[in-house]
């Protein structure tokens, strides 16, 4: 697994390390509180398909606590495809999800309290096989946690901010979630296309209006 940088912990941006035990993680402050977001990291499949590294071809639900899901992974170079059933577990200061096959053997999310709402840190584990079968495996290693945790962070400013109104929460679940993010960029392009093409049309007809009806 290739080296990540360290950014100083006290700044709002993620910041990530692999260390030596075959681990990886990364962390940032959300404007949410502590129970919102538990609240909010229960949602196991959201928190996957925030992921934008991620495209899923079947995610579902098999238990009260278990997943199976399947897709391609494009954090690497080259993009690998995977298959894996994932159980949760819920703890004092977050949860563990628990991988049943694959070279990540779990991932844990613990959450604080941080001066400006909370933290949540993004544990990767790849302690499950021996050394030998990791080194083959490197082509599957996820790579994606420093940009899921950017991408978490936004969404958290988003949902702290919008949630409150409910056709917000409904589109971003019946909508933008289940959509592919290649889907979700084009989305957003097509968005902020409308909006200047809004914002032209009231300009003209502003300076309609005052060059000739004004007369």
């Amino acid at each position: 697994m290739s080296d990540l940088s360290i950014n100083d912990s006290s700044t709002n941006e993620p910041s990530a390390e692999i260390s030596e035990n075959d681990s990886a993680w990364a962390s940032v402050i959300t404007p949410l509180s502590v129970e919102a977001l538990m609240e909010f990291c229960a949602d196991t499949e959201r928190l996957f398909r925030i992921n934008p590294m991620l495209v899923f071809t079947q995610w579902e639900q098999t238990s009260e606590n278990s997943f199976s899901f399947s897709g391609e992974n494009s954090s690497q170079e080259k993009a690998f495809e995977f298959e894996f059933s994932l159980t949760v577990s819920k703890l004092d200061d977050g949860y563990r999800i628990d991988y049943d096959k694959g070279v990540k053997s779990s991932t844990v999310l613990k959450i604080e309290t941080a001066e400006q709402g909370s933290r949540l840190t993004i544990t990767d584990r790849y302690d499950r096989l021996p050394a030998g079968e990791r080194e083959s495996l490197l082509h599957e290693v996820d790579q994606s946690i420093v940009i899921w945790a950017e991408y978490l962070q936004k969404f958290c400013i988003s949902w702290n901010s919008w949630s409150r109104f409910a056709p917000w929460r409904w589109y971003m679940r019946r909508i933008w979630q289940p959509m592919k993010p290649t889907a979700r960029r084009i989305t957003y392009m097509l968005l902020w296309i409308t909006v200047v093409e809004v914002a032209l049309l009231a300009l003209g007809a502003a300076v309609f209006y005052n060059e000739f009806i004004l007369i």
